[in-house]
């Protein structure tokens, strides 16, 4: 039995020792199930505690037995929610949104990075790290949408939460959709989730697909057409139609044929009028191939089985020797056609058949549409209603539901928080929140920001003295199932969206109380949104943990965040060099070692490490950048001593690394290909001559660095301060030019030594 399992068996088991079983069921079926936290007899008493247990690393046991570890559910009852029963989640839910406070939101992805370099770092600019993240969101998986729901229930003091897990799974749904449907899956990633017990079976065979609404526009535009061309093919008042002309004797016996076969049906129908719903027999013909049917309160005959051929020549006897017989082509719901020919005896009678014809058409292609919009009907309840929707660390997050369910994501960072914030006028972000109150800052300084760590520390009685002077209590908050048979519901688990969504909700009401945000006195008619005390912190997003910044989605500009510690000087991105192509692992000091020989010490401030096969180096100066890039070029086109013994032949390795300004970083991270090593990744972008990669270095400034580095007047190798005592076996620069312009000899026997 897994650990989910478990804790719904101990919950369900005490009502069985109570009530014969039937009464059990009865009952359970005809009460609402209301859930107060924690979920054990007898109720706590007044003023205990009322949210779910702190989480930890071993779930609470239970009576089962069974699983251990983190993937224990923290007591919540969280309704799951498949294509099974989407429809009746999706009007249980209207109504919750409708009412609630603010609404939780959380997605379970399939992957974060595709390449280790695809992480965001410090010395990332804003518009890199959106190019990782945006990559992100295109190459994976939404799995799992988490909604919970908060209501103010000012009679009870607390806040009522309803949260739901939608499983999710892109298949394919329209038979137009030519899209293939690709994601990647990061092993870490789906490790992770396993470990937590994710429903990975539930997940591929019952989730919800969906169409963003980019998607739903192409599937009109592209039936639109469809059934336009196809409405138009099967008219027979088009008179463009170019007869076949009849080549083979079996054409012409086929077309004498069924000019009798319809000749003799529909003399028929106007012989013996149909009375009482009966028709007249059908068309003797091979194989059943003519059934006499209804169509539109008109006889028709359905044509089964004859080839696309034999369709196309019947239509042709019928526009040339039968005007009041319309051939008709409709659709059913899995797009399978059906060919019928109808009697219709009049031109404004055919004329009223084809509008008919057409108008379902139009109403069963909406109808299919709609059907596959999926679990964007959520999304879109959401936005229409305008709530308070509260993430932790929420940017990936949004950009997967904007990727995902509105479009394609925007070239640039401004452009795709302008874009959100039209359709989530209202978010905050719960990391975000932490850092804006000095108290909260206080008692987090030491403790992770991971949400499960702030649901554990911020929404749990205080254990110590010290932690009841500073923390404040926590609110009240009751889990409220719903009255239907049908509905889901298990025990929430740590890492399951919903169960996720109710964790960030929770942190963010207790969040509110230490901006001082009085719900006792709050209306349920009021806009939290609109709160004087919240409203200058919301929808300012950390674009990531590391960025030091953040995104301010009614302006999409992005300003630094004051609470934010970095560990590397901010960056000035005019003197960043990018350096890739290392064959071995280098030391981040190793490189500022040696370049800071030829420029001197204090020349470079930052170097960062992009992976094993690159770094960025930040210059002190901007001159330095074209200095070093002129000089790599230089030495690496030297055939001489001075390439090999120079003090930057360590980054040299041969002429294999090679070297750019930040815009090339830039670039290379907005291709969409995406390699391991950034190294392979570089070369597959930069598929240009290797002068060209190097900055396009002009061959008069090579000459004039070449003649400069011989007469020792620039770029020299730096003699520490302070350093007496040199190696006799080191070759200094001045020994390399005095060999070169001396005696050639000389510099053979110290290498030889």
């Amino acid at each position: 039995m897994t650990a989910t399992a478990s804790i719904h068996h101990a919950q369900s088991s005490p009502t069985h020792c109570l009530r014969p079983p039937a009464t059990a069921v009865m009952q359970g079926r005809l009460r609402a199930r209301r859930l107060l936290l924690p979920l054990r007899a007898p109720p706590p008493p007044p003023g205990a505690l009322l949210l779910p247990r702190a989480l930890s690393s071993s779930p609470p046991a239970s009576d089962g037995g069974g699983g251990g570890g983190d993937g224990g559910g923290g007591g919540v009852a969280v309704k799951q929610v498949t294509r099974g029963n989407l429809a009746e989640a999706l009007e249980e839910l209207r109504r919750r949104v409708r009412e609630a406070t603010f609404v939780g939101l959380d997605l379970e992805m399939s992957g974060v990075t595709s390449a280790p370099w695809r992480d965001t770092f410090e010395l990332d600019s804003a518009d890199v790290r959106y190019l990782k993240l945006r990559d992100s969101a295109e190459r994976f998986a939404a799995l799992q949408l988490g909604v919970c729901p908060f209501r103010w229930d000012p009679a009870k003091s607390a806040f009522i939460a309803h949260p739901h897990n939608f499983f999710i799974f892109p298949r394919k749904e329209l038979p137009s959709d030519c899209s293939s449907h690709e994601f990647l899956c990061q092993t870490t990633s789906i490790d992770f989730l396993a470990k937590y017990q994710f429903d990975f079976n539930t997940c591929f065979r019952e989730g919800i697909s969906y169409l963003s609404r980019a998607q739903e526009e192409e599937a009109l535009q592209k039936m639109n057409l469809l059934y336009h061309n196809r409405i138009s093919a099967s008219s027979t008042s088009c008179e463009e139609d170019q007869d076949m002309t009849l080549k083979s004797a079996a054409d012409i016996l086929f077309t004498e044929r069924m000019k009798i076969k319809f000749t003799m049906w529909r003399d028929e129908i106007i012989r013996k009028p149909r009375v009482d719903s009966h028709l007249p027999e059908n068309i003797n013909c091979d194989q059943g191939q003519f059934q006499t049917v209804f169509f539109k309160m008109r006889p028709a005959v359905m044509l089964n089985g004859f080839s696309s051929h034999q369709l196309k020549l019947i239509q042709q006897v019928l526009r040339k020797h039968f005007k009041d017989l319309v051939y008709v082509c409709t659709f059913d719901d899995d797009d399978t056609s059906q060919k019928r020919v109808v009697y219709s005896d009049t031109d404004e009678d055919k004329t009223l058949l084809m509008k008919d014809v057409e108008e379902d058409l139009l109403r069963s292609r909406e109808a299919r549409i709609k059907s596959s919009i999926g679990i964007r009907h959520v999304i879109d309840l959401l936005s229409s209603e305008k709530k308070l929707i509260v993430g932790h660390s929420c940017f990936l997050d949004i950009a997967q539901v904007y990727c995902k369910f509105i479009g394609p994501l925007p070239s640039s960072m401004k452009e795709f928080a302008l874009g959100i914030h039209k359709i989530f006028p209202h978010i905050a972000d719960t990391r975000h929140l932490m850092s804006v109150n000095q108290a909260v800052q206080n008692l987090m300084r030491q403790k992770s920001k991971s949400l499960s760590s702030a649901f554990s520390f911020l929404c749990s009685a205080p254990n110590s003295s010290a932690e009841k002077s500073s923390i404040l209590s926590p609110l009240r908050i009751e889990v409220e199932g719903d009255e239907t048979t049908s509905s889901r519901f298990i025990s929430g688990a740590k890492h399951e969206a919903g169960y996720d969504a109710y964790m960030t909700g929770c942190v963010f009401a207790q969040l509110c109380s230490y901006l001082d945000i009085k719900f006792e006195r709050f209306s349920p008619q009021e806009n939290l949104a609109t709160n004087s005390k919240l409203q200058k912190h919301i929808n300012f997003l950390p674009p990531s943990w590391n960025s030091g910044t953040v995104i301010d989605l009614s302006t999409g500009m992005e300003r630094p965040d004051p609470s934010y510690m970095r560990r590397f000087p901010a960056s000035a991105y005019e003197k960043i060099v990018l350096i890739w192509g290392f064959q071995s692992k280098v030391r981040p000091n190793d490189i500022k070692d040696c370049i800071s020989k030829v420029f001197g010490p204090g020349s470079v401030r930052t170097v960062f490490s992009i992976d094993s096969t690159a770094v960025l180096v930040q210059f002190g100066k901007q001159e330095s950048v074209d200095d070093f890039l002129d000089l790599k070029a230089v030495l690496e086109r030297t055939d001489s001593a001075i390439s090999i013994l120079h003090p930057l032949s360590t980054l040299l390795e041969g002429g294999q690394t090679r070297a750019a300004k930040y815009f090339t970083y830039r670039e290379i991270c907005s291709f969409s290909e995406s390699k391991f090593f950034f190294a392979d990744q570089a070369e597959a972008v930069c598929s240009t001559s290797k002068n060209q990669l190097l900055e396009n270095v002009d061959d008069n400034v090579i000459s004039s660095v070449h003649q400069s580095i011989l007469d020792g007047t620039v770029l020299a190798p730096v003699k520490k301060s302070g350093s007496k005592n040199q190696n006799d076996n080191d070759i200094s620069c001045q020994d390399i030019l005095h060999a070169l312009q001396v005696d050639r000899a000389l510099f053979g026997k110290r290498m030889r030594s």
